[in-house]
C-alpha cells in the first residue's frame, strides 16, 4: 500500500504527464483530466492494485471511465505501471495509435469499456456487476462518472436500476468539478440537490473532497462494508487542480495549452513536487 504522500507525489508527477501528452496533441481535455487524477491514481494504486499480470484476470477489480474524455489521466496512470509505454501516452489522439482521445476497448482491452458517448459507461459498468453476481465472482466496479454527464437521461434510468438489482459490488463516483464545455453544471442544468435525490434513488451516499486522499480511502473502504445497494461517492474536485490559470476555469475543459502556456503549467506542477517532497 502507497501512503497518502506517496499517491500525492505520484498524482502530481502525473499531472505533468497530462499536460505534455496533450500539449503534444494540441488537443485533449486538461481540465477535467487534472481534476480526475487523484481519485484515478488512488483507485489503481491502493485499491484495484492493476498490474501487467492481472490486467486481463477474470477476477480483477474493474474500472470504467464513463466521462471518456479524461483518458488522458487514465493513460498516464497506465504508463506509470507499464501498461503502455510512455511513448505511448505521448501519441494521445494521434490517429492509429492505441492511446486514442476517448477509450478505446479495441486497442486496450484493460479500459474495460469504449466510452465517450455521455451517459453510456455507468450502464455499462452496471452490466459487469451484476454479471460479476450471476457468476458469483467476488471483484468490484467502479465507475466515474463527469458532472456535465450526469445530465444524461441514461445515468439517471442507470440509477434508478443498480439498487434494484442489490448492487453492492458497485461504487459510482461523481467527479463533481461543477463545470462542462457551455459553463458551470449550475447554470446549464443544476443537479442540486445531488445527495438528497441519489438517497431517494436508495444509494448508499458518500461526500468527500476528491483531492484529499484520506477521505478518498475512507470513502472506498466504508462503500465496500455496505451491503444490498450500490455506493455514489461524490467527490468535490477542482477542474484543472494543480494549474493555477486553469483552476475553475470552463475555458480549459476541451482546450490544448499552447507552449507558453504548457511551460508556465509545467514550473507551476514542478514546484508542486518541490512543495510536497
Amino acid at each position: 500500500m502507497y501512503t497518502h504522500k506517496e499517491l500525492q507525489r505520484i498524482a502530481n508527477e502525473l499531472r505533468i504527464d497530462i499536460i505534455k501528452a496533450i500539449s503534444r496533441a494540441k488537443s485533449g481535455h486538461p481540465g477535467g483530466s487534472l481534476s480526475a487524477i487523484d481519485i484515478i491514481v488512488y483507485l489503481f494504486f491502493n485499491e484495484i492494485k492493476r498490474t501487467k499480470e492481472n490486467a486481463l484476470d477474470p477476477d480483477r477489480d474493474r474500472f470504467v471511465l464513463s466521462k471518456g474524455h479524461g483518458v488522458p489521466a487514465l493513460y498516464s496512470v497506465f504508463a506509470r505501471l507499464g501498461l503502455i509505454t510512455k511513448e505511448e501516452l505521448m501519441n494521445l489522439r494521434v490517429l492509429g495509435s492505441r492511446t486514442q482521445g476517448h477509450p478505446s476497448y479495441t486497442d486496450l482491452p484493460f479500459v474495460e469499456s469504449s466510452t465517450g458517448s455521455l451517459g453510456q459507461g455507468l450502464s455499462v459498468a452496471i452490466g459487469i456487476a451484476l454479471a460479476g453476481k450471476l457468476d458469483k465472482k467476488d471483484y468490484r466496479v467502479y465507475c466515474m462518472i463527469g458532472d456535465g454527464e450526469m445530465q444524461e437521461g441514461q445515468i439517471w434510468e442507470a440509477l434508478l436500476s443498480a439498487p434494484k438489482f442489490n448492487l453492492d459490488n458497485l461504487c459510482v463516483i461523481l467527479d463533481y468539478n461543477k463545470s462542462q464545455i457551455d459553463g458551470y453544471v449550475k447554470d446549464v442544468m443544476n443537479l442540486e440537490p445531488i445527495k438528497e435525490k441519489l438517497i431517494a434513488f436508495n444509494w448508499n451516499v458518500l461526500e468527500i473532497d476528491g483531492h484529499n486522499f484520506a477521505e478518498i480511502e475512507k470513502a472506498i473502504n466504508q462503500s465496500k462494508t455496505i451491503k444490498q445497494k450500490p455506493s455514489f461517492i461524490i467527490a468535490h474536485t477542482v477542474k484543472g487542480k494543480g494549474v493555477s490559470f486553469m483552476e475553475d476555469k470552463v475555458d480549459w475543459h476541451g482546450k490544448a495549452p499552447n507552449e507558453k502556456e504548457t511551460e508556465l503549467a509545467l514550473q507551476e506542477l514542478k514546484k508542486l513536487l518541490d512543495i510536497n517532497g
